[in-house]
């Protein structure tokens, strides 16, 4: 008898030419990688340019770790980044990006991701309440986990400022994803950035106002301070390059605020409804999962000093991951001839990590396609450049700590209150634009326990 799987991409089985990948990749990015790229270390090809995708994790620490400056963000992700964050931390490079992530590092501390805690267990306790509000009949567990983790980043970002329009700020991010996330053919043919890309033109009235209200909120907050505790604004206000004594000037720090805000909810959510979609899925790891919440909770919410005896349910979320990272590509341009995995790799090739691929290759992973967060009992066993849901190297994800922290404490606390299951006939179906989406929504039955 066949294993029933977990909804995964149909991946490519056959040579595609560029207007009718164009067109796969505008519905689903993921839709573009080739099957083989799931049983291969390395595949290569052309599509309006040289490219090469890379799973082998020695090749992946090349261009991670040790030839980081060879291997700068392509212009396909400035391109759709751009416009929204500026020169952020996340597409910033060489010094530029070295100082500001030297001086942002310390709002990350383990100390402060710490203290951020409570703002996350309020969160949840106030999904609970919404979720036992809603009564016996289905939920899209999509929408309610957006709801929560951006109830989170936003109190963590600007906590108690009322000048900070929350639900401005969240419209306009998610009218950009929607028309500036849409690759275009322009970007798969390599055209340079100050090319006019429609999608973008189209969002430009939404960042414009996106940008007022973040600009607004900073200023107020230099003026008038925060008298509670500190949350990320005041930490990266604090915030000083300790080499060369630089502290970020208000474009600066409104750029990083609102790429930690999109990347702070967005992805933290997608990783719970993943999570939560899996759990439904699966009722022997719900189950079990719940009857370490219970054990550990009491009745209670999460808190930050629950995170190290609630190992199986981060193990969940690391499985989660594992199959549909928030990141399902990243993307990179050669700046200088090299050799990866003995391919010859030219100056301008696009050399791709493809970590949804990456996650469910069969040299990696043992029936890479299951769900089994059992994977997870040992962090050793695992090739640390064969799961990369943060990326690695220097320029990991500043926030992976507090991601962890938020997902762990939401979905502890939902499992020791709820029982998960399926709608029928409403799996979700893994979509890439800019994140790795359950487009449908993730539909359950959420029976108080």
């Amino acid at each position: 008898m066949t294993t029933r799987l977990p909804v995964r991409v149909p991946l490519v089985t056959e040579p595609w030419g560029i207007l009718k990948s164009l067109s796969m990749a505008r519905r689903n990015i993921l839709s573009i990688i080739p099957q083989i790229a799931t049983t291969q270390p390395m595949v290569s090809g052309k599509t309006g340019k040289r490219w090469h995708m890379v799973m082998d994790p020695t090749a992946i620490r090349a261009i991670l770790l040790d030839r980081l400056d060879d291997y700068p963000k392509s212009l396909v992700t400035k391109n759709l980044l751009k416009p929204a964050i500026g020169d952020s931390l996340f597409i910033a490079e060489g010094a530029h990006w070295r100082w500001q992530r030297r001086a942002a590092a310390p709002a990350f501390s383990h100390r402060n991701v710490l203290n951020l805690a409570p703002i996350m267990t309020a969160a949840a306790e106030r999904s609970c309440g919404r979720v036992a509000q809603a009564g016996p009949r289905a939920i899209d567990f999509l929408g309610e986990m957006v709801t929560t983790t951006f109830d989170v980043i936003s109190d963590v970002t600007f906590s108690g400022d009322d000048t900070f329009d929350r639900n401005a700020v969240h419209g306009a991010i998610d009218d950009y994803i929607a028309e500036a996330g849409k690759i275009s053919l322009f970007d798969i043919l390599g055209f340079p950035d100050w090319v006019p890309r429609p999608g973008r033109i189209m969002s430009g009235k939404a960042l414009r106002e996106m940008k007022q209200v973040a600009d607004r909120a900073i200023d107020d907050r230099s003026r008038r301070g925060n008298t509670g505790t500190p949350d990320l604004l005041d930490l990266l206000l604090q915030g000083e390059d300790p080499k060369t004594k630089r502290r970020m000037n208000t474009a600066e720090l409104r750029d990083n605020l609102l790429t930690f805000i999109v990347a702070g909810h967005e992805t933290t959510a997608l990783t719970l409804a993943w999570s939560l979609y899996l759990m439904g899925f699966d009722q022997t790891t719900q189950e079990k999962a719940r009857t370490e919440a219970q054990s550990v909770l009491q009745g209670r919410a999460a808190t930050g000093s629950d995170i190290d005896n609630l190992p199986y349910i981060r193990q969940i979320i690391e499985e989660a991951l594992r199959l549909y990272p928030p990141a399902g590509i990243i993307s990179r341009s050669a700046r200088r001839p090299d050799t990866l995995g003995g391919r010859e790799i030219r100056t301008g090739d696009t050399v791709m990590i493809p970590i949804y691929a990456l996650g469910r290759n069969k040299l990696l992973w043992d029936d890479p396609d299951a769900f089994r967060p059992e994977r997870f009992d040992d962090r050793k066993n695992i090739d640390r450049y064969a799961y990369l849901p943060f990326g690695d190297g220097p320029r990991i994800c500043i926030g992976a700590s507090f991601a962890l922290q938020e997902a762990v404490i939401i979905l502890a606390t939902l499992l020791s209150r709820f029982r998960f299951t399926p709608v029928p006939g409403k799996d979700p179906e893994p979509v890439m634009i800019l994140t790795l989406r359950p487009e449908g929504g993730v539909w359950l039955k959420a029976d108080p326990l």
